[in-house]
């Protein structure tokens, strides 16, 4: 189940580093496309992707049913496509998806403000000014992104286990140096480790769509642990009887067999259709 987990700045190669990894090791590269594609078989439309992929949401976007969509569908697709193993992730959270859990090697990718705006300003064809523009907008996007969704700054290096700054190394240079590094990390005591968190997780996340998307319970921010066969919710919900009803449901989910829950009763909260 191994997973190298990789963020980036912009015009810091990170798909040309997940290429070449991908080359170096075998793994499957589950890029923009392949999640996208997924959060879409989920149910979540185009259009909402876009307005949440790595981005800030606005105020208004913020407090909208939309954005608990957005981000268990987008759980839902890493911990699908990582149950296959042996796969490299690009931005999205990424690190704080598979926190703790082993076999997964978290990697940051940098470059100096110079190297960015000229990378950038070949690709866009632009001038210095624009160039800088898009790099400030794109970091800005990130960052937000990342403490809204995540709790999490994107930019701390403790988050990585790995920080490589591109401006002076080629693609192939630095997957090397990534995939050395994932030789000497993964071993078959950590694949066991690893499925074992990964099946946990999933189950938490099946949890989740069941209680909120196939029973149609409507709390809010929801969310699940899972230790054995005991789940436990988290959440916001508008009564005791909904509360109750989300343990109930909780149960239906194989081999869950006790549900606790740490459900939050606010009958004055309401989230935006």
């Amino acid at each position: 189940m191994s997973v190298i987990a990789i963020s980036r700045e912009l015009a810091a190669l990170g798909d040309e580093i997940a290429v070449e990894l991908k080359k170096r090791l075998s793994y499957r590269f589950a890029d923009r496309n392949i999640i996208e594609e997924r959060i879409k078989g989920y149910g979540l439309s185009a259009r909402d992707f876009e307005k949440y992929d790595e981005r800030k949401p606005s105020f208004f976007a913020s407090i909208s049913q939309e954005r608990d969509d957005y981000l268990h569908c987008l759980k839902r697709a890493l911990l699908d496509e990582a149950r296959d193993g042996k796969c490299i992730f690009m931005g999205r959270g990424v690190f704080a998806v598979f926190k703790d859990v082993p076999g997964v090697l978290p990697v940051f990718l940098v470059s100096s403000m110079d190297v960015r705006i000229e990378r950038v300003r070949s690709y866009f064809r632009c001038d210095e000014k624009r160039a800088r523009q898009v790099i400030t907008q794109s970091d800005n996007d990130r960052t937000g992104f990342h403490r809204y969704f995540f709790e999490a700054e994107w930019k701390d290096p403790q988050n990585y286990f790995l920080t490589i700054n591109t401006g002076r190394l080629t693609p192939y240079d630095c997957a090397e140096a990534i995939a050395n590094l994932a030789d000497a990390l993964f071993d078959e005591q950590t694949e066991l480790e690893s499925a074992a968190k990964l099946k946990e997780l999933s189950l938490s996340q099946a949890i989740v769509n069941h209680v909120r998307y196939v029973r149609k319970i409507g709390v809010q921010f929801l969310e699940a642990s899972v230790s054995g066969t005991t789940a436990t919710l988290y959440g916001v919900a508008h009564s005791a009887p909904m509360v109750d009803a989300a343990a109930a449901a909780a149960l239906e989910v194989p081999p869950i067999e006790k549900a606790l829950t740490k459900i939050q009763i606010a009958q004055e909260y309401a989230m935006m259709r």
